[in-house]
């Protein structure tokens, strides 16, 4: 289908963006979905005590923060001898089911926090992994060791190497007075269940564990919590069509799209989707194994952390991942993908023609 002279919308495979470290710094942020969100802006379910109950504690946590850095100050001093460090664990973990609110709430406790932006950072397990690949594990103490807070959303331990890698990077910043927050569908001591030999690396993953207090948030998914089932697929004519007619849009075949995406570094999935206003996807269909499903996951946090509506034909989201796929170790970053792709092709539906 051609469109208008000059228009015509984007191609993801055409982008191969590159991003310096210190845009993964400045941008250890909440995402823009969640800028405005507070603790007063979080509808507790009356149905589940728990909400409201982390309602309180988390306000009362970033209260405590208010005070000096524990090391001395707001600023990092390396020269000045280190304050002791409160006993008990320095850090919230949020644990509980897909959409029931805990990235608004830890976004919500990153604003409420009385520090300067600067001395806050918020980003996903992939995004802090992926900063310390960028800087090294030394810079990055460095650079995240005079922060007030650090907040990690959907904490994942996904093999023996990142668990050794996060459990030293939190136990050091902890040690420079840094707080911890962090959301996640597993308890802390049953991180690394169903991924690998977890006994292996069980002194690792209780030394982890020990720098959180737990907090249970029940609930059912908000994003589906009396809300019509998402939209079944479109035609890929009708896909095209709104692609051509929506300013900024992006029009790539599923196929193709996942290919590529093996050749961009996760880290720059956000940079991908610059300046894009809705992704459409024509010929989706099932994920053939699980490396690519795994960069797929990390492709729909970026899209729904945006707020970029996804336009698709093919198969529904529900079937993207396989039964095997959907029973095996990865299986919650799969069921969290398939919650907000469904959320975003939702948002999609009024871009099929009026």
């Amino acid at each position: 289908m051609a469109g208008p002279a000059g228009a015509g919308p984007q191609a993801l495979c055409a982008r191969e963006p590159r991003v310096p470290a210190e845009r993964l710094v400045a941008e250890m942020v909440p995402p823009p979905r969640f800028d405005s969100v507070r603790f007063d802006t979080y509808d507790p379910d009356p149905g589940q005590p728990s909400q409201a109950e982390a309602v309180t504690v988390l306000s009362g946590f970033a209260a405590g923060l208010g005070g000096a850095h524990a090391s001395g100050g707001g600023k990092r001093r390396w020269f000045a001898k280190k304050a002791p460090v409160a006993a008990g664990p320095r850090g919230v973990y949020l644990d509980g089911g897909y959409g029931v609110g805990k990235t608004h709430l830890l976004a919500s406790l990153w604003h409420a926090t009385p520090a300067e932006p600067e001395l806050k950072a918020f980003g996903t397990f992939v995004e802090l992994t992926n900063l310390v690949g960028a800087l090294g594990f030394q810079q990055t103490v460095q650079t995240l060791g005079g922060h007030r807070l650090l907040c990690i959303d959907e904490f994942e331990l996904d093999d023996p190497g990142d668990t050794v890698l996060v459990s030293s990077l939190l136990s050091r910043l902890v040690e420079q007075g840094v707080a911890l927050a962090a959301t996640s569908n597993t308890l802390p001591g049953k991180l690394g269940e169903g991924r690998f030999a977890a006994a292996d690396f069980l002194r690792e993953i209780q030394g982890l564990s020990a720098h959180f207090r737990p907090l249970r948030i029940d609930g059912q998914d908000y994003r589906h919590r009396g809300l019509p089932q998402a939209p079944a697929p479109f035609s890929d004519e009708q896909v095209t069509k709104a692609a051509y007619a929506t300013e900024g849009a992006s029009l790539d075949d599923f196929p193709g799209l996942l290919e590529h995406l093996a050749k961009v570094h996760p880290s720059r999935y956000g940079a991908l989707t610059d300046g894009i206003a809705a992704v459409c996807l024509t010929d989706v269909g099932p994920v053939p194994d699980q490396s690519t499903a795994l960069r797929l996951v990390v492709l729909a946090d970026r899209l729904y952390d945006r707020e970029i509506p996804v336009l698709a034909s093919g198969v529904p989201f529900d079937k993207l991942f396989s039964e095997e796929m959907l029973n095996g170790g990865y299986r919650k970053k799969y069921f969290r993908a398939i919650s907000r792709l469904t959320a975003l092709a939702r948002d999609a539906k009024p871009l099929v023609a009026q």
